[in-house]
């Protein structure tokens, strides 16, 4: 049936009208009659009617789809002629696609203050973004699946993805969420479509494209604690055939930490990013996008609050927004930074790629060629004390090469549906870390770990999905995924003390992923899914501060057996949407960020395997439209761990023999049936009210909040060892006039002003939690045309 349409940037959906050859008009309703007919719906949905009534209030905006979405049911070929009201709901094409994702738009974020990858924690279900001891390294964690990676010395459990490109290196795609078009966050196993093989799933940031007409915007956001932050775009034709979009983002200020031992402010943002794209269409078949970024990062960094001290000293007060730090001379003049410098980061990430796509008559040629690079100088005090026990500067000079090809199925609408493609990753990485323990007993002196790690990753992949009768469609993919890595010149300084030389060592995977499943469409508004699948993660290193060869001990790829039931609905048309899942993941070799003791030295990190382990849960999301400007959202995730088969070094009784005997000893213990800690229960939504008090403007208010639940941070730990749970709460209002092309917004976050944690570690003799940032209060404004 076709479709003319127009999309509605400001509430992303569209207003459109479907046409046929026949004349039947249906005339605008009120929302009580929407209502009354929406249960009607339900009842026609297994008729051609109901069908086509359901697609006419089901309408998409036109965005890539995914592979298996792109096949959804074909409309049915009535000569109806409906003007199709604005439908509530976003992404109906992902309604028949057999996944958990979560999509969100590039508005979503603006509306919720995400500024930085670790805001994003907040919009979905069973999802941690959270920064490593106050670090720009970043863990993603879905349904309970990744790892604490400081090092970064293996590809990510999560892996993450901007414009189709996958980062292997967590840094690498910071500072990046801007002028985004949309995002997808899809749990579970993953690499069957596109890209590199990954155990927890992904995330999926999409930049906006150039646009054929003339577009651009400017908008300025200032915020408590002096916090400013501009962004701004333009967008247009070169020539018929050649368009391009130039976009800009720069945030300065916002350090709501202080230290009153300094009597300075920490955590000052200091960055400037900018993205420009090229789209080059010589013909109806073939599309070149060619893209470059570059971000420059000098922002302080969010000290964290120590909750342990095993020296036994005084802690300072745990105040709401306090912390401590001190830089020593001595370890400045090391690092060759100024002796008043702040923790902080300066880093520099630029790359570049570009993206071919052909259409011939058979299949989908798509070429993907990426490089990027990182320069990372990173100054922290990770024991949050002024004690010299734990200060840290890391050095990160990494390039990352990536090369893929992807074949793919031409007609949407044809029962069978394949993709294959093969992807090669080549990343070479020099790190160096620097250590004050002047004031560690055990310790006293200054020391630098440095090494080079070399890997190259080779995968290959097919899926593919066929049309059943019966509504009934089957589906599968296949990953084979080979991985080397080799960790080359590692040495240790302890200066004035001594030097140590350790053996290359390496590590390699050959292993293979993949999934299997059964979907179920008996109608427009109802589909069910069943799948199985098994993924995979390759092994690394631990090699941060090595004072032994038995931690650079390699430890094993992860693998799992995930289990998922699924279903997706809209039992009220343009009303209500329910989609929900049910999960089991069988996990084997699970790779942990556990502690390792040198009886002469102390506790040191270090990654190991669990052999045996489960996570299983629930996920929902319901979207409802009760009343004509009333817009509600809410994602709800419940997910519980056990631990099988795992010993390990007990963490709390260690600490607990050294405070009594002051000798380093390790205490084992059998974690066997222990709960893993992950946070069980996740919420987070929206209630938004939209509707326009004058003709061509509109006033859109809206509360949001989210709640995530405890985190052990040790196996079995429980009181310090435990991060607290915490619920937040925000708001916003905007009046945007859609003629004259403005908006203006007054937003806050942390409404109810809470103290909360959003993550934890330990450094030397301190556990410690870093804090979230309190009550901020905003206002936007923005020109566009």
């Amino acid at each position: 049936m076709p479709v003319s349409c127009s999309y509605d940037p400001i509430q992303g959906s569209e207003i459109g009208q479907f046409a046929g050859p026949a004349t039947t008009k249906f005339p605008r309703r009120s929302h009580r009659q929407h209502l009354r007919a929406g249960f009607a719906a339900v009842v026609l949905a297994g008729t051609t009617l109901g069908a086509t009534l359901a697609a006419a209030q089901a309408a998409d905006p036109p965005r890539r789809k995914h592979p298996a979405a792109r096949h959804a049911p074909a409309e049915t070929a009535e000569e109806v002629d409906v003007v199709a009201r604005r439908p509530a709901f976003r992404f109906s094409a992902a309604q028949h696609a057999a996944d958990s994702t979560i999509r969100l738009t590039g508005q979503d974020l603006i509306r919720r203050g995400v500024v930085s990858k670790t805001d994003l924690q907040n919009l979905a279900p069973n999802l941690s973004v959270q920064s490593v001891n106050g670090t720009s390294s970043t863990n993603f964690q879905l349904r309970g699946i990744g790892t604490s990676d400081y090092t970064q010395n293996s590809t990510p459990s999560v892996l993450t993805y901007i414009d189709d490109v996958a980062f292997p290196v967590s840094t690498m795609s910071n500072g990046m969420l801007f002028d985004i078009d949309s995002v997808d966050i899809q749990p579970g196993p993953a690499g069957f479509t596109h890209g590199f093989a990954s155990s927890g799933g992904e995330v999926a940031l999409h930049t906006a494209d150039p646009t054929p007409q003339w577009h651009g915007g400017v908008t300025e956001d200032i915020a408590s604690y002096a916090r400013s932050r501009t962004t701004g775009y333009i967008s247009g034709p070169i020539s018929p055939t050649l368009s391009f979009r130039i976009a800009a983002e720069t945030i300065h200020g916002g350090g709501w930490q202080y230290d009153p031992a300094n009597r300075t402010h920490l955590g000052d943002s200091d960055e400037t990013a900018l993205r420009a794209k090229l789209k080059w269409t010589p013909d109806s078949r073939t599309t070149v996008k060619l893209t470059g970024h570059f971000v420059r990062d000098r922002s302080g960094v969010v000290v964290g609050q120590p909750m342990i001290n095993l020296l036994g000293t005084r802690l300072p007060p745990n105040e709401p927004q306090q912390a401590y730090w001190d830089l020593s001379p001595r370890f400045a003049r090391l690092i060759g930074r100024s002796p008043d410098t702040k923790p902080s980061e300066d880093n520099t990430f630029w790359g570049a790629n570009i993206t071919a796509t052909h259409r011939f008559d058979l299949a989908m040629l798509t070429s993907i060629s990426d490089y990027e690079s990182e320069r990372v100088g990173e100054y922290t005090d990770q024991d949050a004390t002024t004690a010299r026990t734990g200060d840290t500067y890391r050095n990160i000079v990494a390039d990352s090469f990536i090369q893929e090809l992807r074949l793919g199925a031409v007609d949407p609408d044809a029962k069978l549906q394949w993709d294959l493609g093969a992807s090669y990753n080549r990343v070479r990485m020099y790190q160096q870390f620097f250590f004050d323990f002047s004031d560690y007993p055990l310790r006293g002196y200054l020391s630098e770990t440095s090494f080079e790690q070399h890997q190259q990753t080779f995968a290959q992949y097919a899926h593919v999905s066929y049309a059943l009768p019966w509504h009934l469609k089957i589906f599968g993919g296949l990953n084979h995924e080979a991985d080397d890595r080799q960790l080359i010149g590692l040495r240790t300084v302890h200066y004035n003390v001594n030097a140590l030389d350790f053996a290359d060592t390496a590590t390699n995977a050959n292993q293979f992923s993949g999934e299997v499943g059964l979907q179920w469409q008996p109608s427009r508004g109802f589909m069910s899914y069943v799948k199985v699948s098994r993924g995979f993660r390759p092994g690394g290193f631990t090699a941060n501060n090595t004072v032994v060869q038995d931690q650079l001990a390699p430890y094993k790829p992860e693998w799992l057996l995930a289990y998922e039931a699924g279903f997706k609905s809209e039992p009220i048309p343009n009303v209500l949407r329910l989609n929900g899942a049910a999960f089991y993941d069988d996990y084997h070799d699970q790779q942990y960020l556990g502690s390792f003791v040198v009886p002469s030295y102390g506790p040191l990190g270090r990654f190991t395997n669990i052999p045996k382990s489960e996570i299983w849960g629930l996920e929902g999301s319901i979207d409802l439209h009760p009343l004509p400007h009333l817009y509600l959202v809410q994602n709800i995730g419940y997910e519980r761990g056990k631990y099988q088969d795992f010993s390990a070094v007990n963490s709390a009784a260690t600490n607990q023999y050294y405070l009594a005997h002051h000798v380093w000893t390790p205490i084992y213990t059998s974690y066997n049936g222990v709960d893993s800690g992950i946070p069980k229960l996740t919420l987070n939504g929206t209630a938004t009210l939209r509707f326009d008090p004058l003709p061509a403007h509109q006033i859109e208010g809206g509360l949001d909040w989210s709640y995530r639940g405890a985190q052990a941070l040790v196996p079995g730990g429980q009181g310090y060892y435990r991060l607290p749970d915490y619920f937040l709460l925000g708001a916003h209002l905007t009046w945007r006039a859609t003629k004259q092309h403005w908006f203006a917004t007054v937003y806050a976050t942390n409404l109810l002003d809470r103290q909360y944690y959003v993550t934890g570690g330990q450094a030397t003799t301190t556990y410690f939690y870093i804090p979230g940032a309190p009550r901020i209060i905003g206002g936007r404004f923005g020109v566009d045309f």
